[in-house]
């Protein structure tokens, strides 16, 4: 029995050591002289940005284009008339059949993420590949706007540690979303504004598509409603932490290791 409980013992310490262990070996990857924090679990599965804890009411909104332009101007106006900025993810394809649409987003002063050249499975994409596909697009879109997209959206929302590391490693900070408006299932648009407002919160990022039927009308509608709960709409680089962050491997939620209070204080601007 004596001995039992002491090796019960001995291996809540070993447990205690390799844990720790784990986290200092897997949180840490430089990038551009800076620490940057994926994970904090054991293990070994990377995750992209969910969602940002954010001390303050700020959240994105962000839009998927692959297809069409017929409620794209639509929206634009809308949110000028809100005085809202916002990232929307270009695949290549829209890039290619659309330039005029790509510079006039960000003429508007809305931010252009990457979504990939061809809108593959990247998780079944070699290493190569999925260097090809991002690559493409950021050349395409760059050749319009003259800048470097810093955000990649996987196509499906599919991803793996390689497809993490590969961003990465090309300067791209991978996102996802945490609340899905089902805009692409063309339900009405008061489910989508049910849908956002049940679920908003500081640093949610939710999903829309700027060719959803019923999008630009449920836009229209739960700004206002966001503004007026005290709210602030960003881009997804401004809701970001950029350096001394984490993200959470269980939940894929995004964490500054800053103190609190430091924390705060810079939250009067953007996060960095």
């Amino acid at each position: 029995m004596h001995l039992v409980i002491s090796l019960r013992g001995f291996g809540r310490k070993v447990l205690a050591v390799v844990a720790i262990l784990a986290v200092i070996v897997g949180i840490h990857l430089l990038t551009d002289g800076a620490v940057r924090v994926v994970s904090t679990l054991i293990a070994s599965r990377l995750v992209p940005i969910y969602k940002v804890d954010r001390p303050d009411k700020v959240l994105s909104i962000s839009f998927d284009a692959m297809w069409g332009t017929e409620y794209t101007d639509e929206i634009l106006d809308i949110l000028d008339r809100y005085q809202v900025k916002t990232t929307f993810f270009l695949g290549g394809n829209w890039v290619q059949q659309f330039p005029d649409y790509v510079v006039k987003i960000r003429e508007r002063g809305h931010e252009i993420g990457n979504h990939s050249y061809s809108h593959p499975h990247m998780a079944s994409l070699s290493r190569s590949q999925m260097r090809k596909e991002i690559e493409l697009n950021h050349e395409n879109i760059k050749r319009l706007i003259n800048e470097d997209p810093i955000l990649f959206r996987p196509p499906f929302g599919e991803y793996n540690n390689a497809l993490v590391e590969t961003c990465f490693e090309l300067g791209y900070y991978p996102i996802q979303w945490s609340i899905d408006s089902l805009d692409w299932k063309d339900v009405s648009a008061d489910y989508i504004v049910n849908r956002v407002m049940a679920n908003a919160g500081p640093g949610e990022i939710v999903l829309l598509h700027n060719n959803g039927t019923n999008t630009a009308k449920a836009v229209a509608q739960f700004i206002p409603m966001l503004q007026k709960q005290g709210y602030r709409i960003v881009p997804i680089s401004e809701l970001i932490y950029k350096e001394d962050y984490y993200i959470e491997g269980h939940s894929g939620i995004q964490k500054s290791t800053k103190p609190p209070d430091q924390l705060r204080q810079q939250e009067g601007g953007s996060a960095s």
